[in-house]
């Protein structure tokens, strides 16, 4: 049986196109989506603030080439290769975006009113120049409205009040004091209402900060892109120059400061040797006149010429031991842990000069890390765990080099000696007028030496350049690169439809009614006898001997599957119920006996729902005066009494429901009607009864004994998905014979798209039927 009614599930198919089906009938849903999301896109690009995209592009050069190349390239200033990471750092840092906001004062904001938004306008745009003479911190987060009415006044509105002042005068606010001054291409304009926001600096740094993008071009080039987007181009472009030009002064003060550390060592050095220079000279003239000499023999000057050398270059490590000592006095002495070491000038050790360097670079980067981090964060310990590192290698070294000076100094003392064995046979006033000018001719060439180590400082300090420069200055790009017209169509577009998707997918979610046929069939494995469509024609009684609507043929089609369910060769009592009232029990049993009745069936219809009773009232019938109630509890009523025809249609009878009796349950189980049952199955082919819903009472459970068959009303969009589970427990308890389901009341929306009853739908119209019908009246 199963496998004759049975329709067969859906494939994955036509799942598919029933589900796009189900989606294309709300196809006026889409439609409105599209069209409102589209207008609503066309709305916010007409009045959206556009987004240009400035953009600059930076080298950042490896200047150590450069600096061994220079004639100063010995005075070890510029020993240092950029790191294009930490160069990304300082370009992003946090104070350097404040001083270009400060120094641009765009932490003051003037915007224009328009008809529907205000627009940021800028500098040249600004019809006056606002001079803040002084600024209160209550102003920050406010705005005030200005009004230009003449070309001497102006009203300044704020949370305060209105009040007029005059251009080119101080005036005082509760926020400060300020004075305007009307830019002179401008005075003739006419009224303008321009609003001006006050914003604090920090906040202004750190958005733009954020919003800046500092990138490598590619991972083996120092080229650097700068990225800010801003709608106001002018603004923007402004903004990266400044950026950029505070940094390469920033990146110049720190090469700087090594140099004038240097030049202050040389200083030093100079007026400790002018003091001794000038002792020395004294010395000379104070010896000449005591002993009345003017010059030296020349028969001395060999021997003195090579003990001179000599005693230059015992002076040499004299000079380099002191430069030694200065250097780890400075090393070693307190309060110089943070400051840059000067260049060791006369010490020509490759080590010490790395370890120098290395040295001076850490404390440059230190420097440049505080002013973004704190002094406690893990890179500062890091880099001071890294000096203290290098000032021990440092301080070593330079003990080595004492060391190794010492020694040479020894020698040099030794071989000066034996010179100044050969010299004694001179005599000793002009030798010792001899050993006063060494001394004064050794400090004079240390002195020179100083000198010019001291210009070529200040030639380098005078010429040092950054050590960035510029490819691209700022640009912005031609198109705004917000809001973008074909993604926002796309996306408005896309949204348009997603709409109307999710509202039909929330609306099926959360319908719980039955409505398509697969929701029934995925729960319940019954035999399904046909659909019947929705009709809005009031008369109930739709099966009539001509008619041929698509309604009457599907109970055809219903007719012709009874046949397939005959038990034993009989079914002639067939049970009509639903699972609650309204899914149409009483509009099935009356067309489906019609039907049966329209065959040559002799049909009676009993009207069992007797709580509800509808069927008599459906067809109109007035003269009925007894019921299936006066049978029940009247003796010897005869049931010819109860029988009554069916206007306009041959072969079938009702028995209407009579009295609502106060005991319905109890009285279906009189002996009364088995009697009734009897007697009718002898008198008709088929018994149709109408009963109450099982799903509220137990009406039909109490009448399945005398039925054959019973057919299980579920109305689409009406019964409730959870009561399938009632048909379930029907079908698996054996609680109704033979069970069997008709879908009722079958819309668009239930179709699937492929029409109803096996083939029949609204395409099979009344005009077919009456043309096939002449045809086999021809035959």
């Amino acid at each position: 049986m199963n496998e004759n009614f049975e329709l067969e599930e859906s494939n994955n198919k036509i799942d598919l196109k029933a589900t796009l089906y189900n989606y294309l009938k709300y196809w006026y849903w889409f439609l409105i989506g599209v069209v409102v999301c589209l207008f609503v896109a066309f709305l916010y690009l007409r009045y959206a603030t556009p987004m240009y995209q400035i953009t600059s592009t930076l080298l950042i050069q490896d200047d150590k080439g450069a600096a061994m190349d220079s004639p100063f390239g010995d005075l070890d200033i510029f020993k240092s290769t950029q790191n294009v990471t930490n160069e990304i750092e300082l370009l992003k840092s946090k104070t350097l975006m404040e001083r270009v906001v400060k120094e641009l004062n765009i932490q003051t904001t003037f915007f224009k009113e328009g008809d529907v938004k205000r627009s940021e306008i800028y500098r040249d745009a600004v019809p006056f120049v606002l001079n803040i003479e002084k600024l209160d911190s209550i102003a920050l987060g406010n705005s005030v409205e200005i009004i230009l009415e003449d070309n001497k006044t102006f009203v300044w509105e704020d949370d305060n009040g209105a009040e007029t002042y005059s251009f080119d005068k101080s005036f005082t606010t509760t926020y400060g004091t300020f004075s305007l001054h009307p830019r002179t291409e401008l005075k003739s304009e006419g009224k303008k209402e321009i609003t001006i926001e006050f914003n604090d600096v920090v906040s202004v740094a750190d958005q733009y900060n954020k919003a800046l993008v500092v990138s490598p071009v590619n991972t083996d080039a120092s080229v650097l892109n700068l990225q800010l987007p801003e709608a106001n181009p002018e603004k923007g472009r402004d903004i990266i120059n400044k950026l950029v030009n505070l940094y390469n002064e920033e990146a110049i003060e720190d090469k700087n400061v090594i140099v004038r550390n240097t030049i202050d060592f040389i200083d030093e050095r100079l007026r400790f040797l002018v003091t001794e220079l000038s002792n020395v000279e004294k010395d000379v003239s104070q010896f000449k006149q005591q002993n009345s000499i003017t010059d030296v023999q020349a028969n001395a000057q060999d021997y003195i010429a090579q003990a001179s050398d000599y005693g230059k270059r015992l002076e040499d490590y004299k000079l380099k031991l002191n430069i030694v000592n200065s250097i780890q006095k400075y090393v070693n002495g307190k309060g110089n842990e943070n400051q840059l070491i000067p260049s060791t000038i006369g010490i020509d050790d490759p080590m010490l000069q790395s370890l120098l360097s290395h040295y001076n670079d850490l404390q440059l980067k230190r420097q440049q890390l505080l002013n973004t981090v704190q002094p406690n964060s893990v890179l500062i310990q890091s880099i001071d765990s890294d000096l203290k590192n290098l000032k021990s290698s440092i301080s070593g070294t330079l003990k080595s080099i004492e060391n190794s000076l010492n020694i040479a100094k020894r020698d040099i003392n030794i071989s000066t000696n034996q010179f100044e064995s050969r010299i004694q046979s001179v005599p000793s006033v002009e030798r010792k007028l001899l050993e006063i000018k060494r001394q004064q001719g050794i400090k004079e060439a240390i002195y020179a030496y100083l000198l010019q180590k001291r210009e070529e400082s200040s030639i380098s300090l005078a010429a040092t350049v950054s050590n960035s420069r510029i490819i691209d200055p700022a640009m912005s790009s031609v198109d705004p690169i917000s809001p973008k017209k074909v993604i926002t169509y796309l996306a408005a577009f896309i949204l348009g439809l997603a709409i109307p998707f999710g509202l039909v997918y929330l609306k099926d979610l959360l319908n719980d009614k039955i409505r398509l046929l697969s929701d029934v069939k995925k729960e319940v494995d019954l035999p399904i006898l046909g659909e019947i469509e929705h009709t809005i024609d009031k008369d109930k009684l739709i099966v009539k001997a001509n008619s041929r609507t698509a309604t009457s043929e599907l109970f055809r089609l219903i007719r012709s599957n009874l046949q397939f369910v005959a038990v034993e060769g009989q079914n002639k009592v067939i049970m009509v119920t639903s699972s609650m009232s309204g899914e149409g029990k009483t509009f099935v049993s009356l067309n489906l006996g019609a039907s049966l009745a329209l065959s040559g069936k002799k049909v009676v219809i009993l009207e069992f729902d007797i709580r509800k009773p509808k069927l008599i009232a459906s067809l109109g019938i007035n003269t009925i005066k007894k019921g299936l109630t006066n049978f029940i509890v009247t003796p010897n009523l005869p049931v010819s009494e109860l029988i009554t025809a069916v206007p306009k249609v041959e072969n079938l009878f009702v028995i209407a429901g009579g009295p609502i009796p106060p005991n319905p349950s109890e009285l279906l189980l009189s002996k009364h009607v088995t009697q009734l049952f009897a007697e009718l199955r002898e008198q008709f082919d088929y018994i149709i009864v109408d009963t109450a819903p099982v799903g509220q009472v137990s009406d039909a459970f109490t009448l399945n004994n005398f039925a054959d068959s019973t057919v299980y009303i579920v109305r689409y969009n009406y019964t409730f998905k959870e009561q399938i589970n009632i048909i379930k427990d029907v079908y698996k308890n054996r609680k109704l014979k033979n069970l069997m389901i008709v879908m009722n009341d079958a819309q668009p929306e239930n179709s699937k798209g492929y029409g109803y009853g096996y083939g029949y739908g609204y395409g099979y119209d009344e005009g077919i039927a009456k043309k096939n019908r002449r045809k086999f009246w021809k035959k």
